[in-house]
């Protein structure tokens, strides 16, 4: 609202809701300013300084766009004029956090990104007069029932279109049916994957417009009435139970336990071929299938997951393109060349990968450890739902832990805690807790489940023991998820003498984008963390926690250290083997993927 009429200076407004919103704009143009000066655009830096920060030909407070309250006040103005603050707000906390976002992905065009900002974005503006109450309006915004979600607004335009007589009618036989099945969110997402079937990528905010577009000039009732025949289908995908096929049922299960909604679109055009009788049910199940096995080799091989985004809305479309005569054998040439590991990575990555976290990682991994006893082909069906994924060595080491591990315990148990070997399924993981090896294995030997007795005939459980049983359950993967891809070069087989860093020296190592010459393991390590320590202050405090055997704020608690830029050391009397492990698991703590770290060796 105005704050009044002013004799001089400019005309002010008090912002009665948006100011995070407002001032976040602000911050993340001084970003995009001072990056731009230090590359050298400074004619580019002055428009934003000039448009979009200050007024221009304006004195003292009145030269700002935007002023925050006094809390923020001094530390916002001297971000903006780009000069050092003592202050500890949330406003310089805003600024380092798009400042290390730049940073990160150095191949940002600034001018696309400064144009996303200032003319992509849509603004509302409401102005109120005089003698309106804002803080009634405020109410009136925010506090009164629920907001209209797009498949709300996407509701109401069809019945727009369609003739007063015949709207209730429609709605009982068309959406209602819809609504009852699909909850609010899960509607916009069908609607939303259904609008993607095409191969166009649509945004989460973008549904209801794009809808309108497509619909056009189109019969809303013939239009509505395929986008209920595709619902039925997307029921489905995300509750398997209902559809009658046995075999079917177990691989849309599968699927939906993976999560991986970008692949929806892509599912529901070739249920809807399945329906239609142009796909059988044994071609849609090698399809599932090809699904699995391509997203468990990424997941395991740490790849990138938003460039799915790009894959699967366009897999259909590719795939009948590569060989309209069969879409089976399209979808499996087309995902062999994106990005696809091969054998060797994904053996590699089984063996040595940090499984075991939050979130998609440990519902993952439990798959992955049900299908390996399932593997071993028992008459008797193992019901898994009661059981749960134990780490034989035990998460927190007692006393027995740290003495029967070997001299170098606290390695072993940061390198090897979460890796598949260490890894099994029970019903016992109470009982189980934090035991020595020798009343887990008796324990485990009660087990029914083939993977359990691996353990019977061992006496000790340290690292060679956990990964010679890594290696095993990685040749058994391998078995399971084969490599569907057209065959494979000498270099990509699995063989027993593989080893990607043992006898080889590392030449340059390129993190982030950024490429640094390298001599040496320990050159690696240094680089690597000191990349994360400048890049991810939050994640490198994170692996100070888990892993205090590598990184340390104090020298005297490592036998050979490193000191990195931030001031923690590192230890450097570590095997290649062991600094190779620690960092790929290290970028997959802090949510970066292994294109993002490549070391290059002779």
């Amino acid at each position: 609202m105005p704050t009044g009429i002013v004799p001089e200076g400019i005309l002010k407004f008090l912002l009665i809701d948006g100011q995070q919103r407002l001032t976040t704009i602000i911050i993340l143009l001084t970003v995009i300013r001072n990056k731009a000066r230090e590359d050298g655009l400074e004619q580019f830096a002055q428009e934003i300084d000039e448009n979009l920060l200050f007024n221009k030909f304006k004195a003292g407070l009145d030269n700002y766009k935007l002023l925050p309250t006094q809390a923020d006040r001094e530390s916002f103005q001297a971000m903006v004029k780009n000069q050092e603050s003592n202050e500890d707000s949330k406003v310089i906390e805003c600024f380092q956090f798009f400042e290390r976002k730049l940073k990160i992905d150095a191949s940002i065009d600034l001018s696309k990104l400064c144009t996303a900002v200032t003319n992509r974005l849509s603004v509302v503006r409401i102005v109120l007069e005089s003698n309106d109450d804002p803080y009634l309006v405020f109410e009136s915004l925010n506090a009164k029932g629920l907001r209209l979600t797009q498949a709300d607004l996407i509701r109401n335009y069809f019945l727009m279109r369609i003739n007063v007589n015949e709207q209730e009618a429609i709605f009982n036989r068309l959406w209602r049916p819809m609504q009852e099945a699909l909850d609010a969110n899960q509607m916009t997402e069908f609607i939303r994957h259904y609008l993607m079937r095409n191969g166009t990528f649509v945004k989460q905010g973008d549904v209801y417009f794009v809808l309108k577009e497509r619909i056009g000039q189109a019969d809303a009732v013939t239009f509505l009435e395929e986008i209920f025949e595709f619902s039925k289908y997307y029921k489905k995908i995300l509750s398997p139970e209902s559809e009658p096929d046995e075999k079917l049922r177990n691989l849309l299960k599968r699927i939906q336990r993976l999560e991986v909604t970008t692949a929806y679109p892509f599912l529901l055009n070739c249920y809807h071929d399945y329906r239609q009788q142009r796909l059988t049910a044994e071609e849609f199940q090698k399809i599932l299938l090809y699904l699995e096995n391509y997203l468990i080799r990424r997941f395991i091989c740490n790849y990138k997951s938003n460039e799915l985004n790009k894959i699967f809305p366009a897999l259909y479309n590719q795939a009948q393109l590569e060989l309209p005569s069969n879409l089976t054998e399209g979808v499996r040439l087309i995902l062999q060349q994106r990005g696809y590991p091969k054998d060797t990575e994904f053996h590699a990555r089984l063996v040595e990968a940090k499984l075991y976290g939050a979130g998609d990682r440990r519902r993952i991994t439990k798959l992955l450890l049900e299908t390996l006893e399932t593997s071993y082909g028992h008459k008797e069906q193992t019901i898994f739902d009661n059981l749960s994924i134990e780490h034989v060595m035990p998460q927190t080491p007692t006393e027995w832990w740290q003495e029967n591990l070997g001299e170098d315990w606290q390695t072993t148990h940061e390198l090897w805690l979460h890796t598949l070997g260490n890894l099994t399924l029970t019903g016992y993981n109470s009982e189980l807790s934090n035991s020595d090896f020798p009343t887990k294995k008796e324990l485990l030997s009660q087990s029914h489940l083939e993977l359990n007795n691996y353990f019977e005939n061992l006496n000790v459980w340290r690292q060679p023991e956990i990964e010679r049983r890594s290696n095993d359950l990685a040749k058994a993967a391998l078995k399971i998820w084969e490599y569907f891809g057209d065959a494979q070069s000498s270099a990509d087989v699995v063989s027993a003498d593989d080893d990607p860093v043992t006898g080889k020296t590392p030449r340059t190592l390129t993190f982030l984008g950024k490429t640094f010459l390298v001599s040496s393991w320990r050159d690696v390590l240094e680089s690597t963390m000191d990349v994360i320590a400048e890049l991810e202050p939050e994640g490198f405090e994170t692996l100070s926690r888990e892993y205090p055997r590598f990184i340390s704020p104090s020298e005297m608690n490592l036998r050979s250290s490193r000191k990195l830029s931030n001031g923690f050391f590192i230890e450097t009397n570590l095997s290649a083997r062991s600094i190779h492990r620690f960092c790929t698991q290290a970028i997959e703590s802090i949510g970066l993927s292994a294109a993002d770290w490549v070391v290059e060796t002779s």
